[in-house]
């Protein structure tokens, strides 16, 4: 039986070939790079090369799938999600995200300082890898490598901040009324391949790239 993971690495194999080439060759992918099932910007279907700035809505249906590029920014959207790109309408530069529901892996320049929202979070980030799922009650942050402030949006004083180089501190940042607004997870639903992939597409590599570490 084909699983999840076996697809996800499957799939990663020639968008990653395609990212090399295209590294080698000097340029580097702007737009959407790759589209799967239902996927929308701004109400419009997604097609390959179709500009994505600030102040845009990304939404996918339940078969969906999106990797696209802001500026320096790469970002792989997840089935059954609403993204909201924050910033100056039009801008290529994001100034951060609004998760309204489903999941996003998201890649920044180092020291470059973004906002993740949630209903439940707030994701203070610089420069860093960082893999988010929004549910009602509670919000899912792995923060890949890098560093992350995670806020509860409804105790601000549990903030805690997490320093990492290969998925070593995910959180569920919880809603009110829970006895533990932040509590330890598991790493879950992302792949070092697809973190590569992003970071390819602006001309990084993950942080944890060569050191050895187990691959997820």
């Amino acid at each position: 039986m084909t699983t999840r993971r076996d697809w996800l690495l499957a799939a990663s194999v020639l968008p990653l070939a395609r990212a090399g080439a295209l590294l080698a060759s000097g340029t580097v992918e702007k737009g959407v790079y790759r589209v799967r099932g239902d996927v929308r910007v701004n109400g419009r279907p997604a097609v390959p090369g179709m500009d994505v700035k600030a102040g845009d809505v990304v939404a996918t249906g339940p078969d969906g799938e999106a990797v696209f590029v802001v500026y320096r920014d790469a970002f792989l959207v997840r089935a059954n999600s609403r993204v909201e790109m924050q910033g100056t309408a039009g801008a290529l530069l994001v100034t951060g995200l609004r998760l309204a529901t489903g999941a996003i892996l998201s890649v920044f320049p180092p020291g470059e300082r973004k906002t993740i929202r949630t209903a439940t979070a707030t994701i203070g980030i610089r420069g860093t890898g960082v893999y988010v799922e929004a549910e009602p009650a509670r919000t899912y942050v792995c923060t890949c490598y890098g560093e992350a402030d995670l806020e509860p949006a409804d105790d601000p004083a549990e903030r805690e901040t997490v320093r990492t180089v290969h998925h070593d501190e995910p959180r569920y940042v919880m809603a009110k009324g829970m006895p533990q607004m932040i509590m330890k997870a598991p790493v879950v639903n992302h792949t070092d391949a697809e973190l590569t992939l992003l970071e390819s597409l602006v001309g990084r590599e993950p942080a944890f790239a060569g050191k050895g570490y187990k691959s997820y």
